[in-house]
């Protein structure tokens, strides 16, 4: 397993930290303390006097006079100070320069009650919590689950997921170790491409896996600190958040009367955040700055392309960690803010958000503001071949679009749907009827749960008969043989003197897949019990759930 480790390079010298920056132990630089009050009284008797004890010099005497080696000795009241001030004298000078009022007895001169900590002491003890909480091993133990949960392709290591509970049992207490003392150097991310919807492909950067444990573990704990300063317009990458709740608030703003979008495309979203910028907007809810030298490093790790070379990453969030939908959404929430001083009507998911308006002149006006603020403040890029002004029913939003008031996918998320099915039911895809009807099920049930919002009633019936009918044209590609068609179709209850008029047929397999006797063999119910998913079914369970229960 020792070679295993070289994934994971750890510092053995101090974090590269400016020194007075950042002690050894970490001191809280924002808020700091008043001085004592033996500090504030010798400060104002005598520029020359020493202030605390700290210093190793007697209060109230010069410290040229001071021998090294004489035992300090508190001077006595002295009649020209405050403490030799008569009770008169006291009163009289009460809010004037020359001495403050008397402190109640229960008052320290930081402000505070006695016994109490100060505002900076406690927010110090709650950063320390979180750094304990996040390496605590009910937070780890989580965080793996989900990781193993998403499973994925393992990094420039090479580690798979199966092999990771090894590896940790061997190097865990050093990866810890290292953590705790802010030696922990994240390993570079492989880069890998996906196909996007309009031919181009979209960069990934894919972690090792224990750079995804860590980097689970900071989303978890950081998750809820950032959590209350998201907007509510905001949809991704949030508990209780999904994308059918931003669709839905696109619906009621088209109920108060707002016709006409702004649809505004950012170009490279995650390949061109500043990271200057991005690192200020964490740093203003998380003073840690063990924490935030740990998300720095993640963030320029750097990345090592197919052809082996490596490259550094001076900008952007890389697409494939656990930590990058919460630094999206932090990076973004200064454009939600700057909609909501606007009083404007928007839904974000992601980059991808859309603004309603009531009349072409004013979603006109907004754009030009949005690409201003986007483009000056924020330094991404709005995409002007696909950012536009126009009616909202000619706008799709998340795979939608909206027509007379209702919900309905996208033609393009129609087209998609038939493309993948053609693709699973293709007759040269050489796999057995069980693997091909699983891979079906598995796309076909995540593709309606997300469009079942769409009102295509129409479409999903349309939808389902071709699909039973790509099905049956499998099972009658497989049999191939009439002595194989046959004895099938006899199996599953066909006429025994009907059956020779098809299984001898010359015709292809799409049309006899429409066949009279064939569709009487391969009924619906029994493709059913095949696994072949019913969208319709799926479609009016959840838009009519009532009518599901009653017939139960």
């Amino acid at each position: 397993m020792d070679k295993l480790a070289p994934h994971n390079a750890i510092q053995d010298s101090v974090s590269q930290v400016k020194h007075g920056v950042v002690p050894g132990r970490f001191t809280a630089l924002l808020g700091e303390t008043c001085p004592t009050g033996a500090a504030r009284r010798a400060r104002s008797t005598d520029d020359d006097n020493a202030v605390g004890e700290r210093a190793g010099v007697s209060r109230g005497r010069s410290s040229a006079g001071h021998e090294p080696g004489v035992e300090r000795r508190s001077p006595g009241p002295d009649s020209n100070g405050p403490e030799g001030l008569t009770q008169a004298r006291r009163t009289k000078l009460v809010g004037t320069a020359e001495t403050a009022a008397s402190l109640p007895p229960t008052l320290k001169p930081t402000g505070g009650v006695g016994g109490q900590r100060t505002p900076a002491a406690e927010k110090d003890r709650d950063q320390e919590e979180r750094w304990q909480r996040i390496w605590s091993s009910e937070n780890l133990n989580a965080a793996w689950r989900k990781v193993r949960a998403n499973g994925g392709a393992g990094g420039v290591d090479g580690m798979s997921i199966a092999a990771f509970p090894a590896f940790l049992k061997l190097h865990g207490e050093r990866i810890r170790k290292a953590l705790q003392e802010g030696r922990y150097e994240p390993s570079p991310l492989l880069r890998s491409f996906i196909a996007k919807k309009d031919g181009g492909q979209r960069p990934l950067g894919i972690p090792t896996v224990l750079d995804r444990l860590i980097q689970q573990a900071l989303a978890q704990e950081l998750g809820g600190v950032f959590e209350e300063t998201f907007s509510e317009h905001s949809y991704a990458y949030r508990p209780g958040r999904n994308p059918h709740q931003a669709v839905r608030s696109i619906r009621k703003c088209i109920a108060d009367g707002l016709s006409d979008a702004v649809d505004c495309d950012l170009k490279g979203f995650f390949d061109h955040v500043d990271h200057d910028r991005l690192m200020r907007l964490v740093a203003a809810q998380v003073r840690d700055v063990r924490i935030l030298r740990l998300i720095g490093r993640f963030l320029r790790a750097g990345v090592v392309l197919p052809d082996g070379k490596r490259e550094p990453t001076l900008r952007g969030v890389p697409q494939g960690g656990p930590l990058s939908p919460l630094l999206a959404n932090i990076a973004l929430t200064p454009l939600d803010r700057e909609l909501e001083k606007r009083g404007l009507r928007f839904a974000r998911y992601a980059d991808d958000f859309l603004i309603l308006v009531r009349t072409r002149v004013a979603a006109k006006r907004v754009m030009a503001a949005v690409v201003r603020f986007v483009e000056g403040k924020l330094k991404l890029l709005v995409n002007a071949a696909k950012s536009r002004v126009a009616p909202l029913a000619h706008c799709t939003f998340l795979g939608f679009r909206f027509s007379r008031g209702e919900i309905r996918w996208s033609h393009e998320a129609g087209e998609r749907f038939v493309t993948e099915v053609r693709s699973l039911t293709g007759r040269t895809w050489s796999v057995s009827m069980e693997e091909r009807l699983l891979a079906l099920r598995r796309y076909m049930t995540g593709w309606i749960n997300y469009y079942r919002l769409g009102r295509n009633y129409a479409e999903v019936q349309a939808l389902d008969r071709w699909v039973r009918r790509r099905v049956r044209q499998c099972y009658w590609k497989q049999w191939k043989r009439p002595r194989c068609r046959r004895r099938n179709l006899l199996r599953l209850g066909a006429d025994p003197e009907q059956v020779h008029l098809c299984s001898r047929s010359r015709k292809g397999c799409w049309r006899m897949s429409t066949n009279s006797i064939v569709q009487a063999a391969l009924t619906n119910e029994w493709l059913k019990e095949q696994g072949v998913v019913s969208l319709q079914e799926a479609w009016l369970a959840y838009h009519y759930p009532q009518r599901r229960r009653t017939r139960r």
